[in-house]
């Protein structure tokens, strides 16, 4: 039968079969990645509201745990980043994906101010909140539900902003008088 596993390796490319490789390397570092990006979150305590709002506390209780992780951060990455950018491509991609924009525009600018606000007020960023879910506690999960909303909100509003943009015609028509004096 056609639907035989064996049948169906068969017919599947060397090339299909890389990719497929690659896809499950690259879901499962990813999912590594996580899951030790997840446990550093919890043992240095940042999925906990109070070490943020601690830190940001500059007049009164002032935690500095929260600078010591991300200055720890800072420096795997300041390190690793200059050996990986030196080989040509990455393990498990065809390129490197590294953003190429410069530019400062107002939406990421008002994404800032939003994302720092609700950082401040809130006590969670997604990382931490998305772990601190497991927790259950319902600032964590009300957190969870506003970023998803915003989340969905947001690519509603972009794909109505695009649909409203004027675009070009892909195949202009001459005009009739221009039309008329090719004739």
């Amino acid at each position: 039968s056609s639907s035989h596993p064996l049948a169906w390796r068969c017919l599947v490319t060397k090339s299909e079969q890389k990719t497929k490789q690659q896809a499950a390397w690259q879901g499962a570092i990813a999912l590594v990645s996580g899951l030790l990006f997840g446990a550093g979150l919890v043992v240095s305590g940042m999925t906990q509201p109070t070490k943020v709002i601690g830190f940001l506390d500059l007049f009164g209780a002032w935690d500095a745990s929260l600078m010591l992780v991300m200055g720890g951060a800072i420096g795997v990455h300041f390190f690793a980043y200059r050996l990986i950018a030196k080989k040509s491509s990455p393990l498990f991609a065809a390129k490197f994906s590294v953003p190429t924009r410069r530019d400062i525009d107002a939406k990421l600018l008002f994404g800032a101010v939003l994302f720092g606000a609700g950082w401040g007020l809130g006590g969670f960023c997604p990382g931490p909140g998305i772990v601190a879910s497991a927790s259950g506690a319902t600032s964590v999960l009300v957190f969870m539900a506003a970023l998803l909303a915003g989340t969905y909100a947001t690519a509603k509003l972009e794909a109505f902003a695009a649909s409203r943009k004027p675009r070009a015609p892909s195949n202009p028509q001459p005009s009739a008088p221009a039309a008329q004096a090719t004739r």
